[in-house]
Formats: structure tokens, sequence, C-alpha cells
């Protein structure tokens, strides 16, 4: 009985141009929103990200990192996926690179 009624009402029709401009205007702020975010949010971890990868490849035997956790070393051996490093005389460590977020420059630990 209502649902039949509820039906049958329409709305009146609006200007022909007039709610198509209006629908824009409103997601204007949407819009605008994603763009800031892309620039202020994730546009740099992408280039963090990208600059982190390139480090990670670019690792080689005798460098001297800092892990994720603190951990100083020397790498000793590298692998596919991991790497050994050295943290005191005849102290290995096996850990993945993804774990590097530093190269030291050379002479830093002694």
């Amino acid at each position: 009985m209502f649902i039949s009624s509820a039906i049958a009402q329409t709305a009146p029709a609006a200007a022909a141009g007039g709610d198509m401009q209006s629908s824009l205007m409103s997601m204007l702020p949407l819009v605008l929103m994603f763009v800031v975010l892309y620039f202020v949010m994730i546009r740099p971890q992408m280039k963090k990200a990208k600059e982190h990868k390139s480090m990670i490849e670019a690792l080689a035997r005798g460098d001297e990192v800092a892990t994720a956790g603190g951990i100083l070393g020397k790498v000793t051996k590298l692998g596919e996926g991991f790497i050994d490093l050295e943290v005191a005389n005849g102290v290995e460590v096996h850990l993945q690179r993804s774990a590097v977020v530093q190269v030291l420059p050379k002479g830093t630990i002694k």
C-alpha cells in the first residue's frame, strides 16, 4: 500500500544543465583531497621505497651498514635475499637484505 504510492511519486524534473554542474561541483572537494593526498603522502613514500630498493641492490662485500634493529656490521656475504654481517671478530649474523636501512661511510665501524 505505501510502497506503490512511494514508487508512483516522482521528483520534479531539474534544469537540463544545472543538475550536472552541481554534481561536478560537489565532487570537486573529494577530487582535490585525493590530489593533495597523492602529492603529500603517496608520491614521497614511493620515492623513498625506490631509493631503499636501489640501495639494497647496490650492497657489496665490505660495506658497513646499519639494520632496522640497530645492529651495525660489515657485509661479508651476499645472497639473493639475505646477507651476512660481521658484528664482531668471528661473529656473523644472517639477515634479510630488506633489514638494512642505511649504508654507513667507510671506517665508521672500528
